[in-house]
């Protein structure tokens, strides 16, 4: 018998023999009275992503030495209620095998607004025991529509065909740690590289997105594993959210931040659920009028870690600022400016520049002669490294404020820099502590930074590597099991948010910050972000990031000769990505990339030509754009009642499309390259484009209809 309860928009009905169902307008989720999730489905299509397989897996260790001790859902009955528009799973005690796990377990599960919520209590009272390891909630023998791909947001997003054999393929790939025989595995985690703590199944009119909105941001693994089937294949999808709540005995740890979301729509719809919770967190102050308007800049080293002096001060002023009027780009980003050399010597190194160029003076004179000219300048400092035979690590706090791993031993990092023969990069790298940046001692170091920076008279200050988390964590080693700190991105945030306090109360107004790499809470502290990639690969899909977080200033990165330069130069164009020109990974300028050159400096006179819309504009991807050839890349940029749509193809010696953009008329075209626009009506713009040809056109709302 099924009893069904009301309430406004939701139904929700229980029956203990068919099991217990929650639904609104857009999704079902039903679980039976084993605990099992039976149901996940899209309400508007009709589409169920469950199959009846477990919710959840849990993992502990104990003194004895044996980690990541199983408990699995299956060898557990959980008491079921309905209470309150939620379903309430309770485990009293945890079967392992023959044995019982002293610790509790309770799950709820709801429906709001679309999405299916999943929150978790764990409570150990298990001495010497700790829960290390909570996989919920679990979408077994996932049923995925053939049209289906996987998007995830790592590098600002990947997407890829066929998941299944995606998994298989890479989780069985070398050195072979995982224990395959059992399962195999795509390696994923949030913040890793990743820029959001989500991922989805994505199709051409409906998905599954899979999100952790943990406003704690808290490391969380994206479960992606195949298990094999009744005949052995691995053919079993599963997919899941991990969190690692390290509970000890008398402990109790919490969650209420995951999410699933059979929805309806494109991709774009994963992006829009993600943002709607950011936007519950998400604050970044004004950004710069100036590097808003900035369409790239040269990265270059002065001195490199070996000590080859590759530009002296003079140059900045001089043949550097002639390359960057080339091309259109006024901005340069100082690496290796101090006396030892690109990640020689560090923190201490970026106190002493040469001597034998006039030191700070000269230094300092060079920065108020290029800025003269119209220049901008950022300086580096990296946010996180500290030299092992540096003074502050061999007599100040760099001990003290490094990173530990699990036995207490410090955690190092090297930056196997090659100079022109094989010696220096194969055995004598540098070795380096990373520091943690909860540390007070390393905040003053990181703010000293900045001063020096401002007292330069700079236009804005860049800290390396403070946006993304390091492979291992800083361990408190000093109680029963040692623990890893699983919110070094919030920690990061946190100082990015000190550092930008402090350059609001001692910076001029229009000094600028900027870190590398795209992580979602990070990036909100920052006025640009350089890129750890040009995410011009065949999976990459930075097309997720752009829409999510227009607002963010994100370059490209990665041409650094003349290879391959008209395609990667249209795409940070197509996807509004500043340009980052490394030439020869910054050991020269683009006067030595007659291509790169020549091509960029085109490319940037459409930039500046419609820069209100290119530079200020909001990215908006596809949006409101009627595209009638998938081969031609198109995306669109809208600044007020204006809108530019940028288009190229690579592909094809020529290829044509069609183009509408409805609520908008046609009034302008530019291009670089091979393009011949045919018809320029307000219905609709034809458009022939050749082989890495580029255009944009533009539109204005409304005007004379």
């Amino acid at each position: 018998m099924r009893r069904i309860f009301t309430s406004a928009a939701l139904v929700a009905s229980c029956a203990m023999a068919q099991g217990f169902t929650l639904r609104d307008q857009k999704v079902e989720v039903e679980i039976d009275a084993g605990g099992n999730l039976v149901s996940l489905k899209n309400a508007v299509t009709g589409q169920d992503y469950a199959s009846g397989k477990p919710l959840w897996r849990l993992y502990f260790d104990r003194k004895d030495g044996q980690y990541e001790n199983e408990v699995r859902a299956q060898d557990n009955t959980p008491d079921i209620r309905q209470e309150d528009g939620r379903i309430i799973l309770r485990y009293g005690a945890l079967k392992v095998g023959d044995d019982v796990l002293r610790a509790r377990l309770t799950l709820s599960v709801r429906v709001e607004e679309g999405q299916v919520r999943f929150a978790a209590e764990v409570a150990n009272d298990e001495p010497h025991t700790i829960i290390r390891e909570l996989h919920y909630p679990l979408v077994g023998d996932c049923r995925l529509p053939a049209d289906h791909k996987l998007l995830t947001t790592l590098l600002g997003g990947k997407l890829f065909a066929n998941p299944k054999a995606l998994i298989v393929r890479t989780g069985n790939n070398s050195p072979y740690m995982a224990p395959s025989q059992y399962y195999r595995q795509f390696d994923l985690k949030y913040p890793s590289h990743t820029v959001a703590n989500c991922f989805a199944f994505v199709g051409e009119a409906q998905g599954l997105y899979l999100g952790s909105h943990d406003p704690l941001f808290q490391d969380t693994w994206h479960g992606l594993r195949v298990y094999p089937d009744a005949t052995g294949a691995f053919a079993v999808l599963e997919a899941g959210l991990y969190k690692y709540p390290n509970c000890l005995a008398g402990q109790v740890w919490r969650c209420d931040a995951n999410t699933l979301v059979p929805y309806s729509g494109t991709w774009h719809q994963t992006a829009r659920l993600y943002r709607d919770w950011a936007d519950t967190w998400w604050h970044q102050r004004e950004v710069p009028l100036w590097v808003r308007k900035m369409k790239g800049w040269q990265r270059v080293i002065f001195r490199h870690q070996y000590g080859e002096t590759l530009f002296r001060y003079a140059d900045l002023n001089g043949r550097m600022r002639r390359a960057g009027e080339s091309v259109g780009v006024e901005t340069v980003l100082a690496f290796g400016w101090w006396q030892r050399g690109m990640d020689n010597g560090y923190p201490d190194s970026y106190f002493v520049t040469d001597p034998q160029q006039g030191g700070d003076a000269g230094w300092g004179g060079a920065v108020a002669d290029y800025r003269k000219n119209g220049g901008r300048l950022l300086l580096y400092f990296n946010g996180k490294l500290i030299d092992r035979e540096s003074a502050y690590y061999r007599d100040g706090d760099g001990k003290a404020v490094s990173y530990r791993d699990n036995t207490g031993g410090e955690y190092t990092e090297q930056y196997r820099f090659k100079g022109h023969g094989t010696f220096t990069g194969l055995y004598n790298a540098r070795t380096f502590v990373v520091a943690d940046t909860r540390q007070e001692g390393w905040r003053r170091q990181l703010r000293d930074m900045a001063d020096r920076a401002i007292r330069f008279g700079t236009d804005g200050v860049f800290y390396d590597q403070l946006g993304y988390c390091e492979p291992s964590s800083n361990w408190d080693v000093d109680g029963e099991f040692p623990i890893p700190n699983t919110r070094v991105i919030a920690d990061k945030a946190e100082t990015l948010n000190m550092l930008h306090d402090h350059l609001d109360a001692k910076a001029p107004a229009d000094f600028a910050l900027g870190t590398e790499c795209f992580t979602d809470v990070t990036a909100q502290h920052v006025d640009y972000v350089h890129n750890l990639i040009g995410a011009t690969g065949p999976n990459d899909f930075t097309e997720w990031v752009r829409y999510a977080f227009p607002e963010v200033i994100l370059s490209d990165r990665e041409i650094r000769d003349d290879t391959d330069v008209l395609r990667r130069v249209n795409h940070a164009m197509l996807k509004g990505l500043r340009n980052d020109i490394e030439i020869y990974r910054c050991r020269d300028l683009i006067d030595k990339t007659p291509i790169y050159q020549r091509h960029l400096a085109s490319v940037n006179r459409l930039k500046d030509k419609y820069g209100d819309l290119l530079l200020l504009g909001r990215y908006r991807d596809t949006d409101g754009i009627v595209n009638d050839n998938a081969k031609v890349s198109a995306r669109c940029f809208v600044n007020g009642s204006r809108l530019a749509v940028v288009v190229t193809q690579s592909s094809a010696p020529e290829a044509t499309t069609s183009l509408r953009v409805p609520g908008y008329v046609f009034q302008e075209m530019d291009s670089v390259g091979a393009v011949k626009l045919e018809t320029g009506s307000n219905e609709r713009q034809v458009l022939h484009v050749g082989r890495d040809g580029l255009a944009v056109l533009v539109y204005a709302k409304g005007v004379g209809e």
